[in-house]
């Protein structure tokens, strides 16, 4: 998501920051490439003028002069204006006063309505409330059995009448029914049209009239990019939406449309979804994305995922476990479970602040083939087996193998790092008994060269044993001649 522009704008402004003083014909050079990265990330024309001017005008301003770090300030400046630039805060939903809150979905064939109307849907439930998916297209083939397999897959229940009845209708029925059920939330699902077609035109306006919806989103398939401004701006004409929702925004690495539709429209961008899973849409904080872009991480939205996807009760277990050693290869793949749960793992490091400019960590690319392939081989084992995998011999490894698709190579590597692990643990846990606080810090220092994160490289591989801890130096002081 939005890799090109990120790595543009990163190099322009770390070139600034090596500067000690600050010329204008440093800051027109370096917003010179600034323009030319927007661009080249499908950016507004207009809208590139338009930011590349206000930074400018703040850069050579006396905010810059007088900072005694001016390069920072730059940064800090271009932060401020690519936040205001997508919405300046997160713009909620307008909830209503009386439920149910009325919400539909508007937008281009193919841009995911469907598919977001079930992870909207999810995450309403994840607020506590009760949603009630309405299948209101009933142009598309299968678009109903779509949403009622998805409606099931997040327990949600789903309003439908076929595909020979009215949507109008649909809408006006499937909100009736809510109100029977007591669902206090009510997700829409309307056809997909071109925003020239008319007829099609007519009848979404006419749901809206008959439904009066707290929320007309928009959603927009991010890697349309200039496409998405102008259809954005032909549905705020005819329908007044009140907010945009962008999928598929880890698949446009160049994030124009991010940058675009907010400033274009001004209709917020409510939520941003990734990834083809079902799980709950992304709420779209401006000033986060902003840090993203700049390198400069994204804690708060990792704190949050990490509160929703890992589950405190065995997270506190699993650190008992760790102190004590006591950690088996059931605990090993619940680990692995619970991590895969924060989402895919290149983008978890990508909310790290600083890594992103580690060396070897500018384009990582996790394969998360190999941690499915780890949890298969755990998988395969018997419950004995994983409790002590001292009594895997030749034979039951083969065994496992075949039950996990996997060589006899593979089983092995797994049971080596668990090996080596347990005993890192082993040697913490002593390192806490005989040192305390000041001896294990001691002795994970020693794991590698700790000083390279700091100069941009990557800490020295680990080895399979920890060496003792250093020994005191004695500072003698120097006797002084008479």
């Amino acid at each position: 998501m939005l890799e090109g522009l990120s790595g543009s704008l990163q190099r322009v402004l770390d070139k600034l920051k090596s500067k000690g003083k600050l010329t204008e014909a440093d800051v027109d050079a370096a917003m010179r490439e600034v323009r030319l990265a927007l661009l080249a990330a499908d950016v507004n024309v207009r809208i590139v003028r338009d930011f590349v001017d206000r930074v400018k005008a703040r850069a050579v301003g006396q905010e810059v002069q007088r900072s005694l770090t001016p390069g920072q300030q730059v940064v800090k400046i271009v932060y401020e204006e690519l936040t205001d630039l997508m919405g300046g805060s997160q713009h909620r939903v307008n909830m209503a006063a009386q439920p149910p809150t009325v919400v539909m979905l508007v937008g281009l064939q193919g841009s995911g309505k469907t598919t977001t109307a079930a992870k909207l849907a999810l995450s309403f439930v994840r607020l506590q409330h009760r949603p009630l998916l309405v299948a209101a297209d009933v142009y598309r083939p299968a678009a109903i059995e779509q949403l009622e397999v998805l409606g099931q897959q997040i327990q949600v229940p789903v309003y439908q009448q076929g595909t020979a009845a009215n949507p109008v209708d649909i809408a006006r029925s499937g909100l009736a029914e809510a109100k029977r059920m007591g669902a206090d939330v009510v997700i829409i699902d309307t056809a997909g049209r071109l925003h020239i077609d008319d007829e099609l035109m007519d009848e979404v306006a006419n749901i809206r009239a008959a439904v009066e919806p707290n929320e007309i989103l928009l959603v927009v398939d991010a890697m349309t990019g200039q496409d998405a401004v102008r259809v954005a701006e032909a549905f705020h004409q005819r329908l007044g939406i009140t907010g945009v929702v962008l999928t598929k925004l880890d698949g446009d690495t160049r994030g124009g449309a991010a940058l675009s539709v907010r400033a274009v429209t001004g209709c917020p961008i409510k939520f941003i979804g990734t990834g083809e899973k079902i799980e709950p849409l992304e709420p779209f904080h401006p000033d986060r994305l902003a840090s993203r872009i700049l390198g400069m991480g994204d804690v708060l939205t990792l704190i949050e995922r990490a509160s929703q996807a890992v589950d405190l009760e065995k997270a506190q277990e699993m650190e008992r476990k760790l102190r004590t050693a006591s950690f088996t290869l059931d605990d090993f793949r619940e680990q692995l479970r619970q991590v895969r749960n924060l989402g895919p793992l290149d983008q978890i490091l990508k909310m790290v602040p600083g890594v992103s400019k580690l060396k070897g960590l500018e384009n990582v690319s996790i394969d998360e083939r190999k941690l499915a392939r780890i949890e298969a081989i755990i998988s395969s084992m018997t419950r004995e087996e994983r409790a002590n995998p001292d009594i895997l011999n030749a034979s039951r490894r083969r065994r496992i193998a075949n039950g996990s698709g996997v060589t006899v190579r593979e089983v092995n590597q797994v049971l080596n790092q668990f090996e080596q692990m347990q005993q890192m643990m082993k040697r913490f846990a002593g390192f806490g008994k005989r040192f305390g606080r000041r001896g294990a810090l001691n002795a994970l220092k020693s794991m590698g060269d700790l000083s390279a994160f700091g100069q941009g490289g990557l800490p020295g591989n680990v080895p399979a044993g920890l060496p003792h801890p250093p020994e005191r130096v004695r500072h003698h002081k120097k006797k002084k001649r008479r």
